[in-house]
């Protein structure tokens, strides 16, 4: 019997199983555009309210990944590892982890996209590095690969094209929280990129999509299992974003405190932070026997200052102008400054981090459609966190801002964002965990 929509949102309507065959006459109807919007919105909403078990998820992840391009990476020599983290505010990991990872020995390729909303992008990031470049050819992006262990180049246009028409459709439709759909969503890209370790940073908390532990726990365990029947070795980090992520938000500050991280520099937080996925990665690529040895090594190469040289090498194999780092503070200077001070005295209790990615975002260092522009120079500089004391008048921040930012309501954003109280709150963490061959393990 031929395949037809109906019949198929009628399946999942009734809470039952789709078969390997039908995913993927949905799916390359979507592609072709062959399937109505009105059609592909009722599927997607059968599964968000009915669910989809893993067999399911995996094949729809695989479904949209060869809608397009399924790119090889066979011909570089070493293990190739990708990472991926689920947004954050203040999260400039990738420009750190990649240069460690590259100096010990592991081939950092990877596709990256732009921020959206609160969040940032990694590309935003490194389009802040004068001349940089970020369109690779594949033959370019292979080239750098193999020549310096790393490059990081935008997402091609062939890239999982499913999951773009998809994606677009579930941001109108109320379908984008849902674990299945998530979780194919962002291993269809990931296995198309070819590499063969991937470490996912899975965020949970109030800057984060996934608010809870458990959540992204579940998050994390969905993309790991799609990703190890695809035949690649998954890792996960299960790591806090009820606080911005070291010191700085915005394109330009998080190029500067980056750079600090690789100089041994930059807060505990965005340290460990790189340091832990670091580790995973190379105990995934076999350079470290264990985490613990992956923690050694990475610290190794930040100590030696191997990974900053990594990093010059990455930044001018892709046209980047490294002559910033002689005057890190001018290459942040071009904005005026302004704290904003805190209108209440106590502990501070929380602070929705949401709303700090809403205020640089207000500044103009984020955007609310793909195709407006960011100021590279603006951003926050955080001064308190839970668990400090705050008193009355004493700065939360520093505003970074130019002519275009709106001040007043970026300002307004950051004082709400942070509740006080009497008692000072438990020890915040910084990471709930990690996945590996073995399960869960608590940090």
């Amino acid at each position: 019997m031929a395949l037809g929509m109906y019949d198929i949102i009628t399946k999942k309507k009734r809470k039952q199983e789709l078969t390997s065959e039908e995913i993927k006459f949905f799916v390359d109807g979507v592609t072709a555009g062959t399937i109505p919007d009105y059609q592909t919105s009722a599927l997607l909403m059968a599964i968000l309210l009915n669910k989809m078990n893993e067999r399911e998820t995996y094949d729809l992840a695989m479904a949209m990944a060869y809608s397009g391009d399924m790119l090889d990476l066979s011909e570089i020599n070493g293990v190739t590892v990708d990472k991926h983290s689920t947004g954050g505010v203040g999260d400039k990991t990738t420009l750190v982890v990649g240069p460690v990872v590259a100096s010990a020995g592991a081939a950092f390729a990877k596709m990256s996209g732009r921020g959206l909303g609160h969040t940032g992008g990694t590309l935003d990031k490194l389009e802040a590095v004068p001349g940089f470049n970020i369109n690779l050819s594949e033959k370019q992006f292979f080239e750098l690969v193999k020549k310096n262990n790393i490059a990081l180049t935008a997402q091609s246009g062939d890239l999982a094209p499913a999951d773009k028409k998809l994606y677009a459709l579930r941001d109108v439709t109320a379908t984008i929280d849902d674990i299945s759909l998530i979780a194919s969503s962002i291993m269809s890209k990931k296995l198309a990129s070819g590499a063969k370790v991937i470490v996912l940073d899975v965020k949970c908390g109030s800057g984060a999509f996934m608010k809870t532990e458990a959540d992204a726990i579940k998050l994390a365990e969905a993309m790991i299992d799609i990703g190890r029947r695809g035949g690649r070795k998954m890792y996960a980090l299960i790591s806090d974003m009820n606080s911005p992520l070291g010191e700085y938000v915005g394109n330009r500050l998080e190029v500067y405190e980056s750079v600090k991280t690789l100089l041994g520099q930059a807060p505990k937080d965005i340290t460990e932070s790189c340091m832990l996925l670091s580790a995973l990665i190379l105990k995934g690529a076999g350079l470290a026997g264990s985490i613990e040895e992956g923690l050694k090594l990475a610290e190794s190469k930040i100590e030696s200052g191997e990974a900053l040289e990594r990093f010059k090498t990455f930044i001018t194999g892709q046209g980047g102008d490294i002559s910033f780092l002689d005057d890190l503070e001018a290459y942040i200077g071009k904005t005026e400054r302004v704290d904003v001070l805190s209108e209440s005295e106590g502990y501070i209790t929380s602070v929705n981090t949401e709303m700090i990615g809403m205020a640089s975002l207000y500044l103009g260092g984020g955007r609310t459609n793909k195709e407006d522009d960011i100021d590279p120079y603006v951003g926050l500089k955080i001064l308190k966190k839970p668990g400090d004391y705050v008193k009355k008048g004493e700065a939360l921040a520093t505003l970074y801002y130019t002519g275009s930012s709106d001040v007043n309501k970026a300002r307004e954003t950051v004082v709400s964002a942070y509740v006080t109280g009497e008692s000072k709150p438990a020890v915040v963490k910084h990471f709930y965990g990690y996945i590996d061959e073995s399960g869960y393990h608590e940090l």
